[in-house]
């Protein structure tokens, strides 16, 4: 068997606390993934020149344009949830494989039906949406994956490096794909965006990922969805990323939507000058890349989100104003600027708030708010550029920019950081006389203190706080008690839906988690620590 790097604890390997930005590319398996997905995503933007080319030849309304923005990112709309949950529970090796071989099919049979002349706008979209689909499916599992074969201390390099990969797929691209369809056509673009995935396979079959199996009964599907569901709902700081996202992708997708109108029907470019005008956004993002660590000394990461959003505005008034190419490539350029340090910020966000046992479910729910946002931004801005014309719904898109920004005086990202997720494992195994079925439920769970009177008043805000960990980890329900005949005698309960998810919560528990639950704990004064007691559901069979 081959040897294959796999993850170790960088702390107990004791490597450095802060890798160089090039050292993830030292491991074999991150610089295979990393390549194939250059190439990968080259053939996708080809692909998008192609189609929005097709597309305008086909009908060149700006809502029928609009539309392709929205066959492309519906699906993750519709699936991001359930595969996120998916990433989770199964081999994310296989589900990486299967995915790139629909969209390979997808992409193969559009090439087809456009060589012959079958392609209508209608089955444009459809096999849109089909990409879409297997898009949905492989995101959160490839997103996810960095963390399977890099360090914790070099993810934050890996996640830059996944940005600046994406963005020089993005700089040649489009120049690539307008070259293309200008001296073979759109079928030819699409056929070689399948070819493109063979990349992806080829890298993720080698990969050997390491199999590891938990202590705990492993999660189904519905039961995983739950359990990311409730993470995303009670977690503050996923939270934040979420709402900064919608923020700034629904009024920041007019841009994308209407990009192609504003180069074919106004400015009537040629496929290969509209590649350009996408690949200098690319190029503005690869050098973005570049210096956005030495602005990050300077900014915040809140400062350098606003500013990155305000910069994308000044874009989309450009291009609503400004109708000379050269000045529009210059634009272009550096809104590619802005662009990487948006995503590159709420990405890295989202992967840091995320402990390793629901990051494919966390970042489903990023994605699933950034292409929904991107879905129903496109349907929003196409339809107000039908009605009140394109200037008018790219400036709207701009105010709605601007105004985005309120939401960091609430949900600011600086919360986001130096959160350590990883798991305490200090929960000691339930001792039970009779052993329940994982199935068996639902389990109510009893923890006991001892606690001043004089100080109760603190204990209870204390005690608040450990209610979202209990809720987030699994809990559906949560209550503080206090003993009326025992002033002094306190009891917390939480309900979980099944043993084996209680079970769950032993491995789900962080070291954050615990400095809250040794606050709480603080206040405990009797002999020894609180008695934690486990109670089942009666009408259950128990082995």
């Amino acid at each position: 068997m081959a040897t294959d790097v796999s993850r170790p604890d960088a702390e107990s390997a004791g490597q450095p606390a802060a890798p160089s930005a090039w050292s993830p590319l030292r491991n074999p398996v991150f610089r295979g993934l990393w390549i194939a997905s250059i190439v990968s995503t080259t053939g996708t933007w080809m692909h998008d020149v192609g189609a929005a080319w097709l597309m305008t030849s086909l009908d060149a309304s700006p809502l029928t344009v609009a539309l392709l923005q929205t066959a492309a990112s519906l699906p993750v709309f519709l699936l991001a949830i359930p595969a996120g949950a998916l990433a989770d529970v199964v081999d994310r090796r296989r589900l990486l494989l299967l995915t790139q071989l629909l969209m390979f099919a997808a992409a193969a049979g559009l090439g087809a039906l456009t060589l012959l002349g079958l392609t209508t706008p209608w089955l444009l979209l459809a096999f849109t949406f089909a990409l879409g689909v297997g898009t949905a499916l492989n995101a959160p599992a490839w997103q996810a994956v960095t963390a399977d074969v890099v360090t914790r201390a070099e993810l934050p390099a890996a996640a830059a490096l996944g940005g600046v990969g994406f963005n020089l797929a993005r700089a040649i691209g489009p120049a690539v794909g307008g070259l293309v369809v200008a001296a073979a056509g759109p079928g030819a673009v699409f056929l070689l965006n399948a070819a493109s995935f063979v990349a992806v396979v080829v890298a993720v079959y080698r990969w050997r990922r390491p199999t590891t199996a938990g202590a705990y009964p492993g999660e189904r599907l519905a039961g995983a969805m739950r359990a990311g569901w409730r993470y995303a709902r009670h977690a503050a700081p996923l939270r934040a990323v979420l709402v900064r996202t919608a923020a700034f992708i629904v009024p920041g997708s007019a841009v994308w939507a209407l990009l192609p109108v504003v180069g074919r029907r106004e400015l009537g470019l040629t496929a290969l000058q509209y590649g350009v005008l996408l690949g200098c956004l690319g190029a503005g993002a690869v050098g973005g890349a570049v210096v956005l660590p030495r602005v990050r000394r300077w900014l915040s990461e809140d400062a350098l989100v606003a500013a990155a959003t305000v910069l994308w505005a000044g874009v989309a008034v450009a291009l609503a104003h400004v109708r000379v190419y050269g000045v529009l490539c210059a634009v272009m350029a550096i809104g590619g600027v802005g662009w990487i340090a948006l995503m590159s910020s709420l990405n890295a966000a989202a992967q840091t708030a995320l402990p390793g046992w629901v990051r494919a479910r966390g970042l489903a729910f990023y994605l699933l708010v950034f292409q929904g946002g991107m879905a129903l931004g496109s349907v929003i801005w196409g339809v107000t550029a039908e009605r009140a014309g394109t200037p008018t719904a790219l400036l709207v898109a701009a105010g709605g920019l601007t105004a985005g920004l309120l939401t960091m005086i609430r949900y600011p990202l600086k919360e986001v950081g130096g959160l350590d997720l990883a798991a305490s494992l200090h929960w000691p195994v339930p001792a039970v006389a009779v052993e329940p079925r994982g199935e068996d439920g639902p389990v109510l769970v009893l923890v006991e203190y001892r606690v001043d009177p004089a100080e109760a008043a603190e204990f209870v805000v204390a005690a608040e706080a450990l209610e979202v960990v209990r809720r987030r980890d699994g809990a559906f329900r949560w209550g503080l008690f206090r003993d009326l005949a025992d002033p002094g005698r306190w009891v917390e309960t939480f309900l979980v839906e099944s043993w084996a998810e209680h079970l769950r919560q032993h491995e789900r528990h962080t070291v954050e988690d615990r400095a809250v639950e040794d606050r709480v704990r603080a206040f405990h004064r009797g002999d020894g620590p609180p008695a934690v007691s486990h109670l089942i559901w009666g009408r259950v069979s128990v082995v």
